[in-house]
């Protein structure tokens, strides 16, 4: 009897074996031992972030807090609307009980119940899944605990596995170093979705907020509130944003409200948007700017002359898109018309010098491109066509190429707008007509700046321009005359909007 259960055990034992492999690691049994950068994230926040730490042997780990998305019920499904008031209402709710709760605190003025009221912050990061799956993050949130040089560690290794990351939403007092910042934009750009980042709350030693803004990133959304940025960094951001050779072209919104910027510092950024034709929304509100730097910010909405430096600029480029065109008429010539390649390089040459030698030119080609009976002048006329790189099935590929190449210039620098006007010995730009939305509330602007807030917006007319202007809490009264008109014409441009939208707006985002 005992021999034959002995028998038993050894058969079920390469079963049990064969199983436990397939199987594979409990959760009691010790995984192999291995270095951080060894590590294989899974994209899974909740396993990855404790294994790293782990591995950099950290004795304190903050922990993983995973929000799923709220499971759609019959209710919600057929009332989307409802649900949507319901969620803003809640939110309100949460915030005025925040507000009274510190105002209770600021007028107890007792540090004893400060210190019991306020505790500090549990170290928790947050993550918000887009769906069920935990390899789903769609979002990070730091806020109110220090992230030092390791945990900035682990964050950068773990961003590029998390395939559905699309913001960094809150790095709020997070503690953040000038080189922390440097090596986390360095990772955003190798990440696929991430394109948002807010970082508030995080003065940074050496004021490298500037190369959030560089011309290679790939952000769309910066928020950059209560960083004490002063006029010297808002003179590196006005870099960031344009200069006459380099633009950021992907930045489409820009949050630099409750800041130190100043009159400066303003004009340094009015001096970025004066060629910068991406950014859409723009916040300056509760700053220290004045009538100086609001009147160069109204003066870039409006018509405005190119300086010595913007229309030397301007020659160089013309120059060099009317060398590039000549040098591919040249190389896309085919070798049997080579007679013709003088002429119709000079006819290109003179297209861009003189406007009625290029009448002339197009007159005589398209007078032998009507007779369609005579294939030999059909082809006559478009080699001519094709070198003028304007008409002509032979030269359609160099037409959409020229085409291309003319539009992404003028993409690039406002510079070669075919807008620009000859007016009095200047060269006349249309003002910015890109930025949709701008908020200066809460500065230091009085009445003397307002007309030309007004001017420019009158200028800008229908064809597109500013949609949303923020001027309340400023230093002139609510019922000034030329307050009133360019409230008058903001309603005018966004009728859909009620006159308490800004105010409405501001308090939401809190910009």
């Amino acid at each position: 009897m005992s021999r034959k259960r002995q028998k038993e055990k050894a058969d079920k034992a390469p079963a049990e074996d064969e199983a436990s492999k397939n199987a594979g690691p409990t959760p009691n049994e010790k995984l192999p031992a291995q270095t951080f950068d060894e590590y294989q994230c899974s994209g899974n926040v909740k396993i990855d972030f404790p294994g790293l730490c782990s591995l950099l042997k950290m004795k304190n780990i903050p922990t993983v807090s995973a929000k799923q998305p709220a499971s759609s019920t019959p209710e919600t499904e057929g009332g989307g609307r409802e649900a949507e008031v319901k969620r803003k209402w809640s939110n309100l709710r949460d915030r005025l009980r925040k507000q009274m709760r510190l105002e209770q605190i600021t007028k107890s003025g007792a540090a004893a119940g400060y210190r019991s009221i306020l505790k500090a912050p549990k170290q928790c990061l947050q993550v918000e899944l887009e769906n069920e799956d935990p390899h789903s993050a769609k979002n990070l949130k730091v806020s109110g605990w220090k992230v030092n040089e390791q945990i900035a560690r682990v964050l950068q290794k773990m961003l590029l596995s998390l395939s559905k990351l699309q913001s960094l939403h809150r790095f709020w007092q997070a503690g953040l170093t000038d080189r922390m910042v440097i090596s986390l934009m360095n990772t955003i750009s190798l990440c696929s979705n991430l394109r948002a980042v807010k970082l508030e709350g995080n003065p940074l030693p050496e004021r490298s907020y500037h190369l959030l803004l560089s011309e290679d990133s790939v952000l769309t959304h910066l928020s950059l509130r209560n960083n004490r940025i002063g006029d010297e960094d808002a003179r590196l951001i006005g870099l960031a944003l344009s200069t006459t050779r380099s633009a950021n072209k992907n930045l489409l919104s820009l949050n630099l409200a409750f800041n130190s910027i100043g009159d400066a510092g303003a004009t340094h950024i009015a001096q970025g948007l004066r060629l910068n034709r991406a950014l859409l929304f723009l916040s300056l509100s509760n700053n220290q700017i004045g009538d100086s730097g609001a009147s160069h910010l109204a003066a870039i909405l409006g018509e405005f002359a190119l300086t010595h430096e913007e229309v030397v600029e301007r020659r160089k480029m013309l120059l060099e898109r009317r060398q590039s065109s000549s040098l591919r008429v040249d190389s896309d010539q085919p070798a049997d018309q080579l007679p013709s390649v003088a002429s119709s390089t000079s006819l290109s040459v003179s297209k861009g010098d003189s406007k009625g030698k290029k009448k002339e030119t197009s007159k005589k080609d398209e007078k032998p491109a009507a007779y369609k009976e005579n294939p030999k002048s059909n082809k006559k006329s478009s080699d001519n066509k094709a070198s003028q790189s304007k008409g002509g099935k032979q030269g359609g590929k160099e037409k959409q190429l020229s085409a291309q190449e003319g539009e992404s210039l003028e993409k690039v620098n406002p510079l070669l707008d075919q807008s620009v006007q000859h007016r009095d010995g200047d060269l006349i730009l249309p003002g910015n007509r890109t930025l949709t939305s701008l908020n200066l509330a809460g500065n230091r602007i009085t009445e003397k700046s307002l007309p030309l807030f007004l001017t420019s917006l009158e200028m800008q007319g229908e064809g597109g321009g500013l949609r949303r202007l923020c001027l309340q809490r400023n230093r002139f009264p609510p019922e000034c005359e030329c307050y009133v008109k360019i409230k008058q014409l903001m309603a005018l441009t966004d009728p859909l909007e009620k006159n308490n939208s800004e105010q409405t707006e501001e308090e939401e985002q809190g910009a």
